[in-house]
């Protein structure tokens, strides 16, 4: 044994051997050090376990090319997204618009006014650049933008309702991704929780019942990410913000996902747009930028004046500011709103209501490129009808009508062609159904047709 460990070549000879191979382009040399170091300890682990006979040096150096190839020079990469879920929440959610993504080039490269008033070369504020959109789009007197929604509404309990009871309706009690929970913010901010209604219905009464001296805010939570159906009863905004107003009560919504169109005339359930619900008077409304609004990960609060002033001097808010890049894209993406182009060119909204005719051709595309029909018959490809969804806790009921390329055979299972489409580069997610691979091309970019019929023609 002894023998067989002296004959396994040192770090510095594989290192040496290595350092020049096209396929290692751009690692770094302490990166390859440090794989070198692990396929040898994992050589020695085998050899001490199983025996003999050793790898010898060409067979090593495979593995450890193979290894930084799959892993890559960097751990943040591009995947093609065949698994139908438009705001896939592990996949990034939202994706920029090309107007989005030449304004993050623009500021990237560049020293800019984030917090300059150039005119009269005083220090402005970074809220500025996205304040005004806001206000127009919306209806409502301020605005402010954090890192993601639970800190927007994190930062508004602890200004306004710290040390105070917040009425929450029992059936609005959500759980968000990560289990993040309504209560568990409630108690980071110093609020205390009042839980009105059942489950299933809260009336108004129980929120007039259960106002009292200590009642610091009504907290509304719309319940984008799930349903409840049946026998339901819930108080709508515009009631809610009359009992706020009649008794010097804050009426603050959390509508998540920040819908700023109707979706309604493209077949989708209804969702209270974000001008809507500041319309109904409350006076805080708080929502996410990278769900149905289709730009960077934020969280925006738009509301009354002097409210928001207070949430604006919080010493919190500093903590959780958004930096130069979250301003640039989210300025672009509210642009494209204000010029009444957000559907055409927000990712996200196109995605959405994008027809299944359009959808069905570019799944035909891919297949065209793939190869020929005895390369399709090999992996069982074909064209067929699906369902997609919208995903990052928005219309949770919502299926989309979809075309997907269906793969797996007896001799090729779906199983294998998924490991080797998500190992491959670049990684290709889809889903298994029924022993069936499915590739939904409605979250497959056009640019990605090309690549994807790449990665079907080598398997």
């Amino acid at each position: 044994m002894q023998g067989l460990l002296r004959a396994l070549p040192s770090v510095d000879a594989l290192i040496g051997a290595l350092a020049g191979q096209s396929a290692l382009a751009g690692v770094p040399r302490p990166r390859l050090a440090a794989a070198v170091r692990e396929a040898l300890n994992a050589e020695r682990r085998r050899l001490l376990e199983a025996g003999g006979p050793a790898a010898d040096a060409a067979a090593l150096e495979a593995r450890i090319v193979a290894a930084l190839t799959r892993s890559g020079v960097f751990s943040l990469a591009p995947v093609i997204n065949a698994t139908g879920v438009v705001l896939h929440t592990n996949l990034g959610r939202a994706l920029l618009s090309p107007l989005a993504q030449e304004r993050l080039h623009e500021v990237a490269g560049s020293y800019s006014n984030l917090e300059m008033d150039v005119s009269r070369k005083e220090r402005g504020s970074r809220y500025s650049h996205v304040e005004g959109l806001l206000r127009r789009l919306s209806g409502a007197e301020a605005a402010l933008v954090v890192n993601n929604c639970a800190a927007a509404v994190l930062l508004a309990l602890e200004s306004l309702a710290r040390g105070k009871e917040v009425i929450v309706s029992r059936g609005e009690l959500i759980e968000i991704g990560g289990e993040f929970r309504i209560p568990d913010i409630l108690r980071r901010s110093g609020a205390v929780l009042r839980e009105v209604g059942a489950t299933n219905r809260t009336h108004l009464k129980d929120y007039v019942n259960a106002i009292g001296p200590e009642t610091g805010m009504i907290l509304k939570v719309h319940t984008s990410n799930y349903r409840v159906v049946g026998f339901t009863a819930a108080v709508s905004s515009r009631e809610l913000a009359e009992l706020g107003r009649a008794r010097g009560i804050t009426v603050m919504e959390d509508l998540g996902s920040g819908c700023f169109v109707d979706l309604t005339r493209y077949g989708f359930p209804y969702e209270p747009t974000v001008p809507e619900v500041v319309a109904s008077g409350v006076d805080l409304v708080s929502f996410s930028g990278d769900k149905l609004l289709g730009g960077p990960q934020a969280g925006i609060v738009v509301g009354r004046a002097e409210l928001m002033e207070r949430l604006a001097r919080n010493p919190l808010n500093r903590a959780l500011r958004i930096d130069k890049f979250t301003i640039a894209a989210l300025e672009a993406t509210l642009y494209a709103y204000e010029a009444g182009t957000a559907l055409e060119t927000i990712p996200t909204l196109r995605m959405l209501t994008e027809p299944l005719a359009s959808i069905r051709r570019r799944a035909l595309k891919v297949l065209a490129r793939t190869g020929p029909p005895a390369a399709l018959r090999a992996l069982g490809a074909t064209v067929i009808e699906s369902s997609s969804q919208v995903g990052g806790g928005a219309l949770p009921t919502v299926e989309l009508p979809s075309a997907v390329i269906a793969l797996g055979t007896r001799e090729r299972p779906a199983e294998g062609l998924d490991e080797a489409l998500r190992t491959g580069h670049p990684p290709v997610l889809g889903r298994l159904l029924d022993d069936r691979l499915l590739l939904d091309c409605r979250t497959v970019l056009p640019t990605d047709v090309i690549a994807l019929a790449a990665r079907l023609a080598a398997l």
